[in-house]
């Protein structure tokens, strides 16, 4: 976890700041080039006598072209993320890195908790057949996910007779749907706090807009559409974040529900394996 976030946080940094240095970077490249071809115009000069007759210099569409070239992608976010103000901007920004390291982790975990239900179900079966109960305990053991733990624990009580196994198996079944669920308030924390506060910032540069107006004396429209498009970009990148964490949370929400019913389904059948091969009574 601490892992993935670190990773995310070192991603948003690059993301705004390789655009700076990379502007700086043409920048430099630039005046260089416009040094050189300075001097080496001096220098021919300096060689060759001066026409009769000024010569009418041609314009080269390339130049023209470079010079109306837009912004890149990176570079219109970075200005739009300072024009919005670092204050809530940052923040909706930490808001967009947790909750994605977040969904990562959950996407990974229940990923891992996925199981083959009918193999596992077949391994235990056998098991029971040829090396019995503990034989059992050891395939539960060795196999990754709720299903398995849920067997081990209805296993570890097959003694007490099948009513304390499936009594068992339910309340495990609880504790392990529980622990499937583990960090999904966070995410919907962030999918509420992130939009609210875009908005709150948004309201901030209303006020500094009317402020900027009541210090002027006079409705400009320049100053009022720039604080309205200055504010209304908080609320803009917050309700971007909400969107993308919206739909992490949907996806780990249905992969949570199929892995729930498969966890009942494969209870109800280790139940009936248990009464068929008269393991419990």
């Amino acid at each position: 976890m601490r892992k993935l976030s670190n990773a995310l946080l070192l991603f948003a940094f690059m993301f705004f700041l390789a655009p700076m240095s990379y502007g700086q970077d043409e920048t430099a490249s630039d005046t260089t080039e416009v040094v050189e071809e300075t001097d080496t115009a001096a220098v021919e000069e300096a060689a060759e006598p001066e026409p009769a007759e000024a010569e009418p210099i041609a314009l080269d569409d390339s130049d023209t072209e470079e010079s109306m070239e837009e912004p890149s992608f990176h570079q219109r976010v970075k200005e739009k993320f300072i024009e919005g103000g670092w204050e809530f901007m940052g923040i909706v920004l930490l808001c967009l890195i947790l909750g994605l390291a977040i969904s990562i982790e959950r996407i990974i975990t229940l990923n891992i908790a996925t199981t083959n239900t009918n193999k596992l179900l077949s391994d235990v079966e056998n098991a029971l057949t040829s090396g019995g109960v503990d034989e059992a305990k050891k395939i539960c053991a060795g196999t990754r996910g709720p299903i398995a733990s849920i067997f081990s624990q209805g296993l570890t009580r097959i003694t007490e007779g099948i009513e304390i196994v499936e009594k068992s198996i339910i309340s495990y079944g609880s504790v392990e749907m529980g622990r499937l669920e583990r960090g999904l308030v966070w995410i919907s924390l962030f999918i509420s706090l992130a939009p609210m506060l875009g908005f709150m910032g948004t309201v901030i540069g209303m006020i500094q807009a009317f402020d900027s107006i009541q210090a002027a004396g006079d409705i400009s429209p320049q100053i009022v559409a720039g604080g309205i498009k200055v504010a209304l970009l908080t609320t803009v990148g917050g309700l971007i974040v909400a969107v993308i964490l919206q739909l992490f949370y949907n996806y780990l929400v249905s992969k949570i529900d199929g892995i729930v019913n498969q966890m009942e389904d494969a209870s109800i059948s280790f139940v009936d394996l248990l009464v068929r091969n008269n393991v419990a009574k």
